[in-house]
């Protein structure tokens, strides 16, 4: 329906209808309000003296010691009351005189009538015999009328009134009776009983169904607004296996805002990723590299932009048994001067390195937070190639990324390695604890948890403005992608203390 606000106008009817609704009933026309309520009307038939012996002697008026022949009776009880929001007073009726209402009962007339029940006895007062209450005939003795005095109700208030009458004309049912008059800046009405769903509730209710239900079909028919952050085209990821897992899922995320959009994925580790961004990344704005760290000096075509600081942790086989170690212990570990599990508290079990290659952003973090420099240098060995062999002293092996590090560690009896946090504890792989601290993305904020790094993403150049690249990366760094990066143990730069933690020279 182009750009007219549908939804819009009907959530602004939706709500203004209801507040009108109140504000004509409890404000202009409930602030006064006297009703009545018919509760009985009913025919008497048999012997009426019988069933209620004395009862209508004293409701009928003898007239010189006889009494009117009781023949078609009825019996009413009408309800009075101030149904509406304020007190009515005296003065607020509109008759000149001291009668206020008439209770008027067509094709009958009154024989007989009392005030049976009270709200509060303080209202007899207005019904004495001094008060114009009084019985009488219109219309030429064809309608019966009782005339109500001017009875001050506070909210709620109520008295009754109860009727023998004789018919005077007609046949079959008799005409409903009415109670006429006036209140000043309010009105006289008929009310119902207060069980079941009064109307003006039952139609608003209906009322807002329908516009519940007009909302639902507009938003049917109307075409999903593009955000306008989205960007159509292809974009492929290449880099990080550590960050991999994060990176699919805020692209599904950001595939589902934006239709238009299209990613391949070819995450093989950070150096295999760098390489081909900068072979194949000139004037090629629909390819990413995404890096466990700064990129060095040997890329200088690529641009950096911080996106998260990323948790990392050690991870070990189950039988190893040791679930906290010191960085220098650590160090001892890598630098082969702890050969045995025993010697820094496990099982009687040769320690096992397994590795990422050199070039390896992960393996870049590790040394560099917890080494202090590089490894001595080994001989390749695949992790393949030792599984279920039965090693004597200490071993190593070397994997290529971040899958194969956990299926090595998780496998291999007195292994040890390193991992992206929520991948291993996905993988349900032990982890250790760094100088007595568990990884935790706020031990890593305050710098109490040594081993984090940062993630990049790195263009080649500058990005155009309006390419799915840049648009991917806002909505990873600024929108919603956000909470995927957090949702994976991440801390995004911006949101840091120290954002310029995040830069490649921090």
């Amino acid at each position: 329906m182009g750009d007219f606000p549908v939804e819009i106008v009907l959530a602004l009817i939706g709500i203004a209808v209801p507040i009108g609704a109140f504000l004509y009933e409890f404000v202009l026309v409930g602030r006064k309000r006297l009703g009545y309520r018919v509760q009985m009307d009913t025919p008497v038939t048999g012997e009426v003296e019988s069933v209620f012996p004395g009862v209508l002697p004293q409701l009928r008026p003898s007239l010189d010691g006889a009494s009117p022949d009781l023949k078609d009776l009825s019996v009413v009880l009408v309800r009075i009351e101030n149904s509406g929001a304020t007190t009515i007073d005296t003065h607020d009726y509109k008759a000149p005189d001291r009668i206020g209402l008439h209770l008027r009962f067509p094709q009958r007339m009154v024989i007989g009538m009392a005030v049976t029940e009270l709200s509060d006895t303080g209202l007899a007062d207005s019904l004495d015999h001094d008060s114009a209450l009084a019985v009488r005939e219109d219309i030429g003795g064809h309608i019966g009328v009782i005339d109500l005095p001017k009875v001050p109700l506070d909210r709620g208030e109520h008295y009754k009134i109860l009727a023998i009458l004789q018919r005077s004309e007609g046949t079959g049912e008799y005409p409903a009776p009415v109670l006429t008059g006036g209140i000043k800046g309010g009105r006289v009405l008929e009310t119902r009983s207060r069980t079941g769903i009064p109307r003006m509730m039952l139609g608003l209710t209906v009322f807002l169904v329908l516009v519940i239900i007009v909302q639902l079909i507009v938003t049917a028919v109307q075409p999903e607004p593009t955000p306008l952050e989205c960007a159509s085209g292809k974009l492929t990821l290449v880099g990080s296996s550590a960050f991999a897992p994060v990176v699919r899922e805020a692209a599904e995320q950001y595939e589902k805002r934006c239709t238009g959009a299209k990613f391949v994925f070819g995450f093989e580790g950070t150096e295999r990723g760098l390489d081909r961004l900068a072979e194949e990344g000139k004037d090629n704005s629909g390819l990413l590299a995404i890096s466990d760290g700064p990129k060095g000096s040997g890329y200088p075509a690529l641009v950096h932009r911080p996106l998260a600081l990323s948790l990392f942790t050690m991870i070990v086989h189950k039988d190893v048994g040791v679930r906290s170690l010191t960085e220098t212990q650590i160090r001892d570990i890598y630098y082969g001067r702890v050969r045995n599990w025993r010697e820094v508290g496990g099982p009687d079990l040769p320690v096992v390195l397994v590795n990422r290659i050199p070039g390896s952003g992960t393996r870049n973090t590790f040394e560099r937070r917890l080494l202090g420099g590089d490894q001595p240098d080994r001989p390749h060995v695949s992790c393949t190639a030792i599984k279920g062999t039965v090693t004597s002293g200490a071993a190593h092996c070397n994997v290529q990324v971040t899958k194969d590090m956990q299926r090595a560690v998780g496998e291999i009896p007195g292994a040890i390695g390193y991992s992206e946090f929520s991948e291993a504890v996905q993988a349900d792989l032990p982890t250790v604890a760094i100088n007595g601290v568990a990884a935790g993305r706020d031990a890593a904020i305050d710098r109490t948890y040594p081993f984090w790094g940062v993630e990049y993403a790195y263009s080649h150049g500058e990005l155009p403005g309006d390419s799915l690249a840049a648009a991917f990366l806002h909505f990873l760094v600024d929108q919603t992608g956000k909470d995927v990066l957090r949702a994976h143990g991440n801390a995004p730069c911006a949101e840091l203390p120290d954002p310029v933690r995040c830069l490649p020279d921090a």
